[in-house]
């Protein structure tokens, strides 16, 4: 969920990569039987979240076919307009499992009935459909400023996706979260993110059997080395990893070499995998 209070130690950083999302790499796909694990491991981790990434993108489409539909009939976009978002935000919900939160949250000042807005629909513990009803009065509520919480400021000022966490939720759910977001612009002009959570303990089911495999011990990280999840006792999720350059590997978007660390990046999803040499 986008308002959380990030646990000492496990303050929200996220990684980035192009937004919309990049076709693969220029490189061949690869075809031979000499692939190494921990190239099979990434291409894995990229699927699972990937799939997270096309329910962003969806939204992000939306959102800017129906900004730019209400700027055709000469208005600004009110918090009633963002309501036509809502059928396919229920149906990516019940869609996508990885997904326990989904919405666009608006740049201040787009909106011209309310100063910023959240339209967020979130999955409840019962399964039900419920959406994210905050009090964003400033004189009252801490979280009436969300601009400088990764998620958000990142896609805004580098127009790129990201993945932001793990960090904890405590307004809504209480959970260890991941939140990966992407900008949404209108006429070139920057209107607000599209974002989805996925509950840590979701994305680590997903990805642990995989990390599991590899011949040492290994976890995900973000461009900023924040851990996503770990294999590997002494990289807790949520923990930093100290020393290689996250960011450029995932730009350079080739495997590098780091005092012992093999470092893989995902293949287009903002994390790299990171394993001991032998």
């Amino acid at each position: 969920m986008p308002h959380s209070i990030p646990q000492p130690g496990l303050s929200s950083c996220l990684a980035a990569h192009p937004v919309p999302a990049p076709a693969r790499s220029g490189r061949p796909a690869t075809a031979t039987l000499d692939v190494s694990p921990q190239a099979r491991v990434a291409a894995q981790v990229r699927s699972a979240l990937e799939a997270v990434f096309e329910v962003v993108e969806e939204t992000r489409a939306d959102t800017a076919a129906l900004l730019a539909q209400v700027a055709g009939l000469g208005h600004r976009p009110a918090t009633v307009d963002l309501a036509g978002l809502r059928p396919g935000l229920h149906l990516r919900l019940a869609r996508q499992e990885l997904v326990s939160g989904v919405g666009f949250v608006a740049a201040p000042g787009l909106l011209g009935d309310v100063p910023t807005w959240l339209e967020w629909w979130q999955t409840g513990a019962d399964g039900a459909l419920r959406p994210l009803l905050l009090d964003l009065d400033p004189r009252q509520s801490a979280y009436s400023d969300y601009t400088h919480w990764d998620w958000f400021a990142l896609p805004r000022d580098t127009g790129r996706r990201a993945v932001a966490g793990p960090y904890v939720d405590y307004l809504c759910s209480e959970e260890y979260s991941l939140t990966l977001s992407a900008p949404v612009q209108v006429e070139g002009r920057f209107a607000g993110v599209a974002a989805a959570d996925v509950y840590l303990r979701h994305f680590e089911t997903a990805v642990m059997p995989l990390l599991q495999r590899l011949p040492g011990p290994a976890h995900l990280v973000n461009a900023r080395g924040r851990v996503a999840a770990s294999a590997d006792p002494a990289h807790l999720a949520g923990s930093l990893t100290r020393g290689p350059d996250f960011a450029a590997v995932l730009a350079q978007a080739r495997p590098e070499h780091f005092d012992g660390l093999h470092l893989m990046p995902c293949d287009g999803i903002p994390l790299v995998l990171v394993m001991a040499e032998r």
